[in-house]
């Protein structure tokens, strides 16, 4: 029995936002059309270590792939310069149970939740929408803009991050992969002042308050993927139109998770899943005034799915290292 490992920089090589893109889709459809099994990711709370470990499996019956995900949130790791979110994938064979592959998911990571915001964003935001603003300038931050530049025309990015360089050094590398104006902002405010705006912080507290939203805004609600984090104030939740990725998940530890505890929004006031919507089961935006919300807190199946994707790609260019098992 063997196994192919891939690492984080072989990964890195292979996969591209756009096969991201079609990978995630297809999840997300399969999801829409009861065509999965995922349960909510368990927790292993490290409050002494201000983090967590999570364990995702899934399996997507419809395109028979199997697998799990184990990742960490570790928000002081940039501090010591390791990255925030670190992850590992195994894919199974779902005829035998036999692992596949072992990859390093750090990267798939970051590049399936791109892939989430930017599916979520051609549905849900106005197809004219030009200006994005992102509040928070992470690797999630990245991503995401690479998705979003693949069905947008994008003239201008505003940022905003609570580390004053980070927002400055991301505005540079913006430049980089994007012709566009982007501008690093001194305030979160200034960031709202956009067509789709991108949330990717670990915050606790709301970022964006609700009057700073404009009608017709679309937002990607990225960071809130525990209990207790919230990025989004209530009120501005109860303007919104909601689409999630995972009802359950969503409401245990998605952007909807804080005000549903207290009682202000109620789980029946969410419009749809972002699969629903996929396939035709429910409309997305269907006016240029309303806003709209998209609670992302990533998937195993988009994990697996995206790895799938890798793995494929590695057995057609001979890429990886064969691992005896047994």
């Amino acid at each position: 029995m063997e196994v192919l490992w891939l690492t984080e920089k072989e990964v890195r090589s292979l996969l591209t936002m756009d096969d991201a893109i079609a990978a995630v889709q297809k999840a997300f459809l399969d999801h829409g059309m009861g065509r999965t099994q995922m349960p909510s990711k368990s927790y292993l709370h490290l409050p002494d270590h201000n983090g967590d470990l999570r364990c995702m499996p899934a399996y997507l019956e419809g395109q028979d792939m199997a697998g799990v995900k184990i990742v960490n949130v570790h928000p002081g790791n940039p501090l010591i310069g390791l990255p925030t979110v670190m992850a590992l994938l195994i894919l199974h064979s779902p005829h035998t149970g036999e692992p596949l592959s072992i990859m390093g998911a750090t990267y798939i990571t970051s590049m399936r939740t791109g892939a989430a915001g930017a599916i979520a964003a051609r549905y849900l935001a106005r197809p004219d929408s030009h200006v994005i603003g992102m509040i928070g300038a992470g690797a999630q931050a990245r991503t995401q803009l690479q998705g979003l530049s693949r069905h947008f025309q994008i003239d201008q990015v505003t940022v905003f991050d609570s580390f004053a360089d980070r927002a400055r050094a991301f505005a540079e590398d913006v430049l980089g992969f994007l012709k566009c104006d982007c501008i690093a902002v001194a305030g979160p405010e200034e960031a709202c002042e956009c067509d789709i705006l991108v949330t990717t912080t670990p915050s606790r507290q709301p970022v964006v308050r609700n009057e700073w939203v404009r009608p017709g805004t679309h937002i990607n609600a990225i960071g809130a993927d525990a209990v207790g984090k919230q990025e989004l104030e209530s009120a501005l939740l109860k303007r919104a139109k909601i689409v999630v990725d995972d009802i359950v998940q969503s409401v245990h530890s998605g952007e909807v998770n804080v005000p549903i505890s207290e009682g202000i929004l109620h789980r029946e006031e969410i419009h749809a899943q972002i699969g629903e919507i996929l396939a035709g089961k429910k409309p997305g935006r269907v006016s240029s005034e309303e806003i709209t919300i998209f609670d992302s807190t990533g998937l195993g199946i988009q994990d697996v799915a995206t790895g799938h994707a890798v793995y494929e790609k590695a057995l057609q260019s001979g890429m990886g290292r064969r691992l005896e098992l047994a």
